[in-house]
């Protein structure tokens, strides 16, 4: 039982409103630095109450940066992104709970280890891969001799050759697969009733009807809570679309343009050009978390079925 204390709720609401405080802290000084002029953000200490120069600052920050386009490739890249881990996680979680093969634990065993190796472990082999994504085949091909044997035979050399550099699917098709969303789909699917799965066999549902018309009604909240986490996480991606990415005007992201705001060594430091470009950049994803909150939580915390 819990007692009710009025010096407990002080010190609760006290600790609650010191840690708002400093959720919120720098995202006041990004829209207090966004506001200022070139003046008054460079005074130290930082005024910490907004000016009038916003609208210019980020007029300024969306033409330096050529942010128009640039947010454009990261919504398509975000969104597709978000839709394939999706996809291959809930696909990928109903095969290892609902489809009985010996080798299926292994198979998660292995996906959920990969929660250990982030992207900057594997980015070498991973861009190998996005430089030929066929170099894989090509290899067993020759390990095998058919590529030696088809140009003894016919005098053409096979040469399989998928370059996804500068394109959308090597910002997408590499970042699709998720350990997280699969161990998070595996969890639900487990508590789902052997009865319901019984009754849709006795009503005649194969494996495809049961998974559509039943799994993923059910699942609806956990897939929003997992495509907002997915969204934020692809559209806050750095290094991997500057690594795959050279040609910048048409497939460059907001957060590798975000960089040419920054101020040079020996250049005119603008922070308050930059934190206003920073503004416009943090806008899409806390508004597709302010949106998607109530299912957010939802989703981590419910268990109704």
């Amino acid at each position: 039982m819990i007692e009710r204390s009025p010096l407990f709720d002080y010190i609760t609401y006290g600790v609650m409103i010191l840690g708002l405080v400093i959720i919120v802290m720098p995202f006041w000084i990004v829209f207090v630095g966004a506001s200022l002029s070139l003046p008054e953000v460079s005074r130290v200490p930082m005024a910490l109450w907004p000016s009038d120069h916003l609208w210019e600052n980020l007029t300024k920050a969306w033409t330096r940066a050529d942010l128009g386009p640039k947010l454009i490739n990261t919504l398509i890249v975000a969104t597709c992104v978000t839709i394939g881990k999706i996809t291959i996680a809930a696909f990928t979680a109903f095969s290892i709970v609902f489809f009985n093969y010996r080798s299926r634990m292994v198979v998660f065993w292995l996906i959920f280890i990969t929660l250990m190796l982030p992207l900057e472990v594997r980015i070498v082999p991973t861009y190998s891969i996005a430089a030929n994504a066929l170099q894989p085949f090509q290899s067993i091909l020759d390990w095998l001799g058919i590529t030696g044997l088809v140009e003894t035979v016919s005098g053409i050399r096979i040469a399989m050759n998928w370059n996804l550099l500068n394109s959308y699917s090597g910002l997408i098709l590499p970042l699709v697969a998720t350990a997280t969303g699969t161990f998070l789909y595996r969890q639900f699917f487990m508590t789902v009733p052997d009865e319901l799965v019984e009754a849709s066999k006795m009503d005649g549902s194969g494996p495809m009807r049961f998974f559509f018309d039943v799994l993923i009604p059910l699942s609806r909240t956990n897939m929003l809570a997992l495509a907002t986490i997915m969204f934020v996480s692809s559209w806050n991606q750095y290094l991997w679309p500057l690594l795959v990415t050279t040609d910048r005007p048409n497939y460059g992201t907001v957060m590798m343009e975000l960089k040419s705001l920054i101020p040079a060594q020996n250049g005119m430091p603008e922070w308050n050009v930059t934190m206003a470009g920073a503004l416009i950049v943090m806008l899409p994803p806390l508004l597709v978390v302010a949106f998607m909150q109530r299912w957010f939580v939802r989703g981590l915390i419910s268990k109704d079925k």
